[in-house]
């Protein structure tokens, strides 16, 4: 545990790419294999579940230091982490007996990970809490507040993937590439990962190159489009008869892998989800053995896309019952082959690997994602920009762009121009809506001590006038309930990104200066700033008091232009959501 959160700590201070590459690199060369797993596994986005309630942590760390809940509350909402105040109100090391910890701070972390913290889940409260204080005792500030974070399952750091991959490609002599399709999978949830995996990464043996039986490929993804190139795409992007254009899907991105006469569905994210989606691994059953497919899961209704918010219960649902999957029938949208008859096609070109899909779906279980074909005489790239303004109408959100000749690549691979071979995506516009801040929460990481995690509202109705407003800020002041048959606020979306650091710290002042309430680490506000935020989609929702829930919201910016009465209204965000081309219901 020592040696990684002295790793953790390196990380987390630098900024300079290179310097953490060589970190990494240090710690994987001195660690022990079932500690490197460990190690990668975490750092490359794999999440335990958490093992023991933010409740009981928070009564444990109160009754290990001493100190009263209220206390406690006022040290977090100065520190504004969980767990660095944790790790700061704990007593010091040594001063409790340490003979209830079979552990030390000397063991790696495999035995941390799989004697001391995945035991924790399901224990009792108390006896969670006993064996919380007795794991504190044997380490360090340092220690603790690296152990807190991994046991409430609040783990993260600044380095992506990528960089891991890396890291252990410098450290095994290997292709970034090979390390890249030897991870896929690596981090599901539900596998702990072990020596042998960690061996199997940096293996040199040709056998170690082999797919495992259900292993997907590494997920290629699309560059965005500069909205800048857009009146210029004929010089930018070269002539349209290079480009195959597909309508872009906003769906679950997912590889179909047969092989063995068996079937694995692969989430973008690395989580194996064929049992998720019953009907999709059945129909694959018809496919050959040795196919592997990448496209889009997507509730379809009268051969249009439903809504994202349709398909996400069938991925939050515990249980799939026969009305979930009557109500909310999910398809596989191909659009690329890159397994065909057992070998490997990501380097053929894009056009010869949708010509072979073409073929191998004609009789299929799966449709190929259809082309975006303008009703001109002439292709052209203003054709295709008029015909990407009915992208809402048809419930998608623009176009992507696959040069004929690209081969498949390998991630988001920094391009040098929209030219090059590759995959662009053509988004629409986003959808926006001028809104009042009323809560904010603190930041995490380097924001921990700004308020920048912010609660939106929009009004109930139109303002008659700015004196109207006056009265509903007046009453919030005074902490008056709202009147619900009379204007007042209706909280719609969280956002927390967007802004630069200047703004944000403008903000926070704007937020600590007018705080009228504090719920745990949420503050009230009396509203005074308006921000124009932009979202993929709105969607009806139940569970949120406006009755509406938004996709991808962020900020776009600061409104200090526009006054509290000209923010938008809840029939505004109505008139959105039925206007955004959403499709009829079952």
């Amino acid at each position: 545990m020592r040696e990684f959160a002295r790793l953790y700590a390196q990380l987390d201070a630098s900024t300079s790419t290179q310097a953490k590459v060589r970190a990494l690199q240090a710690h994987l060369a001195c660690a022990a294999p079932q500690d490197a797993a460990w190690a990668v596994y975490l750092l490359s986005g794999g999440k335990p579940r958490q093992t023991v309630p933010t409740a009981v942590l928070r009564e444990a760390a109160c009754e290990a230091a001493g100190v009263p809940p209220w206390l406690f509350e006022e040290c977090y909402q100065v520190v504004g982490d969980l767990a660095e105040t944790m790790a700061h109100v704990l007593p010091a090391q040594g001063l409790a007996n340490t003979e209830g910890c079979s552990l030390c701070a000397q063991d790696g972390l495999a035995a941390w990970m799989e004697k001391g913290l995945l035991p924790l889940r399901g224990l009792e409260p108390d006896v969670q809490k006993q064996r919380l204080r007795d794991l504190w005792t044997v380490l360090d500030t340092p220690e603790r507040y690296l152990l807190t974070k991994l046991v409430g399952g609040g783990f993260r750091v600044g380095v992506s993937k990528l960089l891991v991959q890396r890291a252990i490609a410098e450290h095994a002599g290997l292709q970034a590439s090979d390390v890249a399709q030897r991870m896929m999978g690596y981090t599901q949830a539900s596998v702990q990962p072990t020596a042998q995996d960690w061996l199997r990464l940096i293996g040199h043996a040709q056998g170690d190159l082999a797919l495992q039986q259900g292993q997907p490929y590494p997920f290629f993804l699309a560059q965005p489009l500069n909205p800048d190139d857009e009146g210029q795409l004929e010089s930018v992007m070269g002539p349209v008869d290079d480009w195959l254009v597909e309508w872009k899907y906003d769906g679950i991105r997912a590889q179909v892998v047969r092989r063995a006469q068996q079937v694995w569905i692969w989430s973008r994210g690395e989580e194996l989800i064929t049992d998720r989606f019953p009907e999709v691994a059945q129909a694959a059953k018809a496919l050959p053995d040795g196919t592997v497919l990448d496209g889009e899961l997507l509730v379809m209704r009268q051969g249009h896309p439903a809504s994202f918010a349709e398909l996400q219960t069938r991925i939050t649902r515990k249980t799939l019952s026969k009305a979930i999957l009557s109500k909310t029938p999910v398809s596989f949208i191909a659009y690329d082959l890159l397994e065909h008859q057992g070998l490997d096609w990501r380097p053929q070109a894009q056009q010869r690997r949708r010509q072979a899909l073409q073929a191998l779906l004609s009789e299929g279980p799966f449709s190929v994602s259809p082309l975006a074909e303008p009703d001109a005489p002439t292709p052209s790239w203003a054709a295709l920009q008029a015909l990407r303004q009915q992208s809402r109408a048809r419930g998608v959100e623009g176009f992507m762009l696959k040069h004929r000749a690209a081969p498949y690549g390998l991630g988001r691979r920094k391009l040098e121009g929209p030219g090059v071979l590759g995959w662009w995506k053509w988004k629409v516009q986003p959808m926006t809506v001028d809104a009042v801040l009323v809560y904010a929460q603190a930041g995490h990481g380097r924001r921990a001590n700004l308020y920048t995690d912010y609660t939106f509202a929009v009004w109930s109705r139109t303002p008659r006038d700015a004196a109207e407003v006056q009265q509903v800020l007046q009453a919030i002041a005074q902490r008056q309930p709202p009147d619900p048959q009379g204007l007042h606020l209706v909280p719609f979306a969280k956002a927390y990104s967007g802004l630069s650091d200047e703004a944000f710290a403008e903000v926070d002042k704007v937020i600590r200066r007018s705080t009228v309430e504090k719920f745990g680490p949420v503050r009230s506000v009396v509203p005074s700033l308006v921000f124009e935020l932009g979202f993929e989609g709105i969607a009806p929702s139940p569970r949120h008091k406006s009755g509406l829930a938004l996709r991808f919201p962020r900020m776009l910016r600061w409104r200090t232009d526009k006054p509290l009465h000209e923010a938008d209204t809840l029939q505004a965000l109505q008139a959105l959501q039925q206007g955004q081309g959403s499709v009829p219901q079952a």
